[in-house]
């Protein structure tokens, strides 16, 4: 893929407004099947933007979205390329049968049923924090008051760390998933002390196992998967507290903005709570700030849409772009709370990479929203939707405050 700076867009693409997509996803779409950005690491990559060759790409067990290989494109300005081009012991033993077996230790914890379980607490938690926001009185950023801290305080007690910790945790993840925003030696300091805490807490673990995740995992010595390695059980909690808390805070945020901005969906949600499920699926399949996407590194030649790509290319898969499809979804860009087939939405990636905490994010999200509508049902923007803004510089991009009022 090579070509000029002076026609290779700059990626992820500038947004004027948090609420709506940049206009070159759909122009993507509508174009050739495999588009030319640039990372802010100056690489060249394809961008997929278009929902059948984005959910074929994610599905292919052939392609993986470590970038650490030769020939892969970094994303990051940081010298080490950024999250996904960061190798270790542990990603690579999950690699092959050893992620195979991994996904299927992990995915057996978080189960339909198990996360169900879970939604009574959540609940709790969710009071709490709301009792708290109601008490302070608005105008509140609910992004700090609530989006942040109840998927940290969730995942805290999943996997049994303190949820003290928060703030360290969200330091820690935001450094590591930096694009722009912070320098080597910041990501370098946040992966030791990340690495170090989970390290500690896993021994913890091992040595008092209580009735959390991670003692559960540290206790598997003859299942036909096996044992987890220390290093496998370290990456294991800082993926969870990273992702746990982090894309669930920004789509708490995402979700309660989009709602608002258009006062008329909340209104009918608060007139029937039953919508809260698809107005959840609604607002991940309609999700205007994506981020970068998820990335595939191309070992062999294939076509994507019928485009050659060659063996060596790095793509991203666009999943909110390829949301909006209109030869996916009817009327892409409106939020429809009956949408009939919202749910097929990619915001959770797809096949044997499906992201594992989706049932745990779908009650957050359905419970948060339920409360939401239940106890605030005044709550709305205290500023224009326009004038909301982007945090940038990092792979999971969210708002960066959220002022509310009711």
């Amino acid at each position: 893929m090579t070509t000029t700076d002076e026609v290779v867009p700059a990626y992820p693409f500038d947004q004027p407004q948090a609420l709506q997509p940049p206009r070159e996803w759909a122009e993507a779409r509508q174009g050739c099947p495999v588009a030319h950005v640039r990372m802010p690491s100056g690489d060249v990559v394809g961008l997929v933007t278009g929902y059948d060759d984005a959910r074929a790409l994610l599905s292919d067990p052939r392609f993986n979205r470590r970038l650490d290989k030769p020939g892969a494109a970094k994303t990051s300005n940081t010298e080490d390329g950024g999250l996904f081009s960061r190798e270790n012991e542990a990603t690579s033993s999950m690699m092959g049968e050893g992620h195979r077996r991994y996904r299927r230790l992990l995915t057996s914890a978080f189960t339909v049923k198990k996360m169900e379980l879970w939604r009574p607490r959540i609940q709790e938690m969710t009071d709490e924090l709301l009792d708290g926001v109601i008490a302070k009185g608005g105008p509140v950023d609910l992004r700090t008051e609530f989006a942040l801290p109840l998927p940290v305080r969730v995942i805290c007690a999943l996997v049994g760390a303190p949820a003290s910790d928060q703030d360290r945790f969200a330091h820690w993840s935001e450094v590591m998933m930096t694009t722009t925003k912070y320098t080597q030696a910041e990501v370098d300091e946040a992966l030791r002390e990340f690495g170090a805490y989970a390290s500690a807490l896993v021994e913890e673990k091992r040595a008092n196992p209580q009735g959390d995740l991670i003692s559960e995992l540290t206790q598997i010595s003859d299942s036909e998967d096996g044992r987890l390695s220390h290093a496998e059980l370290v990456q294991t909690v800082v993926g969870l507290l990273l992702a746990g808390h982090e894309t669930t805070s920004n789509m708490i945020a995402k979700m309660t903005a989009l709602l608002l901005a258009d006062r008329a969906l909340y209104e009918a949600i608060v007139d029937d709570p039953s919508l809260v499920p698809g107005a959840v699926e609604e607002s991940l399949r309609l999700d205007p700030v994506g981020g970068l996407g998820i990335p595939r590194f191309i070992t062999e030649d294939i076509e994507v849409g019928g485009e050659p790509v060659p063996a060596g290319t790095t793509l991203f898969v666009n999943l909110s772009a390829a949301d909006r499809d209109e030869r996916k979804f009817e009327d892409p860009d409106s939020f429809d709370l009956r949408r009939a087939n919202a749910q097929q939405h990619l915001a959770f990636s797809a096949g044997p990479r499906f992201c594992v905490g989706q049932t745990l994010a779908r009650v957050e999200l359905q419970v948060v929203l339920a409360s939401f509508v239940r106890r605030l049902p005044e709550l709305r923007l205290r500023d224009e939707p326009e004038s909301l803004s982007i945090r940038t510089g990092v792979v999971a991009t969210g708002l960066d405050e959220l002022w509310v009022t009711w």
